[in-house]
């Protein structure tokens, strides 16, 4: 596949193929005679990984960290392992903090015209003729 097949077929802006390439975070692509990349199955699994990785917020020092440690240092999976654990442990927590928002939103929410009321009885009290 082309760059640009790859860009549609992941959604991703082919400058951020590009970046990924350059950054190393997916292996260098093949090019063909006229230079143009050529993204192989390997690569678009990679491309994938990284995707995902993205998506779960991971930092492209970490995401670098990740590669190198993949390509590079085979003996090296129980450390590959904590980067994503440690990935997936910060996901749970921003679960559970937005859970909290959406609870507390949704509280605001089942009760914005009783608060609204009360705000207009205030008001009332406030205004209310002094004899």
């Amino acid at each position: 596949m082309n760059i640009n097949e790859v860009s549609k077929k992941f959604g991703l802006p082919k400058d951020t193929l590009r970046y990924w390439e350059k950054e190393g975070l997916i292996p260098a692509i093949k090019r063909d005679q006229n230079g143009y990349r050529v993204y192989s199955e390997y690569d678009q699994n990679w491309i994938f990984y990284i995707l995902v990785l993205r998506k779960a917020g991971m930092p492209v020092k970490k995401l670098k960290q990740f590669v190198v440690l993949y390509l590079h240092e085979p003996q090296t999976r129980k450390k590959r392992r904590e980067l994503l654990e440690t990935q997936r442990d910060e996901l749970i927590t921003q679960i559970h903090d937005i859970q909290k928002t959406i609870n507390y939103l949704t509280y605001k929410i089942d009760h914005f015209d009783d608060q609204l009321l009360a705000f207009e009885n205030e008001k009332l009290a406030y205004e209310k003729k002094v004899d």
